[in-house]
């Protein structure tokens, strides 16, 4: 083992032990902005640590990713947290709406038609 695999496994083992507090208090609030780019952060890391052979931080970077998931699910100002918003039953249904009109659209527009056209004659009468 490397001795900077265990300095980055010591360093989220703390952040751990530090946002366990957050996790219990059924007080605490932390937005989306803040535990969902850190969750993503933790995941990267975890997948980066990995792939260099230093198997003790890639855990502790994934434990750490997987703690913001739960303070981004339990903790956020909305009370349930994320899993209302993404789990809801229009969401899948909004979300393949909107891929299926962004395919079309690509795919019959041309470049040109995505911009707006400027009429001088209708803003220099105004």
């Amino acid at each position: 083992m490397m001795w900077q695999d265990l300095v980055f496994m010591i360093g989220s083992s703390l952040s751990i032990v530090f946002l366990a507090p957050t996790l219990r208090d059924a007080s605490a609030r932390v937005p989306l902005g803040t535990s969902l780019p850190s969750m993503g952060i933790g995941f990267v890391y975890a997948a980066t640590f990995g792939t260099l052979g230093m198997t003790f931080s890639a855990v502790g970077a994934l434990a750490a990713g997987m703690m913001w998931s739960l303070i981004a699910l339990i903790r956020s100002p909305s009370g349930i947290g994320i899993s209302t918003r993404l789990f809801r039953m229009e969401s899948p249904t909004l979300l393949a709406t909107d891929l299926r009109r962004w395919l079309f659209d690509s795919r019959s527009a041309s470049p040109a038609d995505q911009y707006v056209s400027f009429d001088r004659d209708h803003y220099s009468n105004n």
